[in-house]
């Protein structure tokens, strides 16, 4: 551990495990923990591999021989907010893993309001046997915004389910079965055929605070439910939260299901967690797994080193 690394990991959680994980994937190099280097006075004037979560503003910037940037995630707003960000590669993490525990999040909490999974919750406590009428999946309007990859894996699984599909994203997209939407133009006509919606937005200045009042209030108010539900698994700083607390109490939506917030952890005081129809979880719709996360940076670094072009690099003007 006293050797200069050339990969730095800046994880502030499980830093043990991802160590490790990071050390098979990439045997013969110096891999060590930002926490670690400060702790033992380590220079950082060899690393040129960053893998990043929440960096301190500067800090990269500060890294004389960096080469390339990694997210540990599939959003980089978390990188990309710094101001002194330099202008070097970065790389998003984008696994089958992380893909499939997105779709699997992601169709649960579709799966639970669409079968009122919360109120036999409540009836069961109650020791209260009472059938209540649901509607078929087919019968329903699923629409996914953001629909890249993640959002892709996601409408699949869906429609396998027997739900409609539609997509919405920046540029156009295609994808088998899916009505697709693209555009700024476009989104009003996404939204009014829409009866459940799901948000995996990356965070740009475009997105910021998308999922507000006047959108909910665009949403299709004519599918089984007389109202829509909203899911989020993509950036709490896309959401307004007091919009979401006053259309839960007035109707506005009839459920949601939130895996990220402006804030976290959520404050024990938000008004979200009261809201029997609101399901909430601690960030953990899709955990990157450690050894895939490494594999990953391996084989990017690899490309990297013999001039090939590295998969998933981030548009810098785009955000994503």
């Amino acid at each position: 551990m006293s050797s200069a690394p050339d990969i730095l990991l800046d994880i502030k959680w499980e830093l043990a495990g991802k160590r490790a994980a990071f050390e098979a994937a990439l045997p013969g190099r110096s891999v060590m923990t930002l926490p670690d280097a400060r702790a033992n006075g380590v220079s950082l004037d060899q690393v040129r591999y960053a893998v990043v979560w929440h960096p301190e503003d500067g800090f990269l910037a500060s890294l004389p021989n960096l080469n390339v940037i990694f997210s540990l995630g599939a959003g980089v707003d978390h990188v990309v907010r710094d101001p002194h960000l330099p202008d070097l590669p970065l790389v998003r993490f984008v696994d089958p893993d992380l893909t499939g525990r997105m779709v699997e999040w992601v169709v649960l909490q579709v799966l639970m309001h669409l079968r009122r999974q919360r109120v036999y919750d409540r009836q069961q406590r109650q020791k209260h046997w009472h059938e209540i009428s649901t509607p078929a999946a087919h019968e329903l309007r699923v629409g996914i915004m953001g629909f890249g990859t993640l959002g892709r894996a996601c409408a699949q699984a869906l429609l396998a389910l027997g739900f409609q599909v539609n997509g919405w994203a920046r540029s156009a997209k295609s994808c088998e079965g899916v009505k697709t939407f693209a555009g700024e133009g476009a989104s009003a006509a996404f939204l009014a055929e829409t009866d459940i919606l799901v948000s995996l937005l990356p965070l740009t200045a475009q997105t910021k605070g998308i999922l507000n009042r006047t959108l909910f209030e665009s949403l299709s108010r004519s599918g089984p439910f007389k109202a829509p539900v909203l899911i989020n698994a993509g950036r709490g700083g896309s959401q307004v939260e007091t919009d979401i607390d006053r259309a839960l109490q007035d109707g506005t939506l009839f459920g949601a299901s939130l895996d990220v917030f402006e804030t976290e952890p959520l404050p024990e005081n938000s008004p979200l967690w009261a809201h029997e129809n609101c399901i909430i979880t601690p960030h953990m719709a899709a955990v990157s797994n450690a050894q895939a996360l490494a594999n990953h940076v391996a084989v990017q670094i690899a490309k990297h080193e013999a001039g090939e072009t590295m998969d998933h690099l981030v548009d810098p003007q785009q955000g994503y």
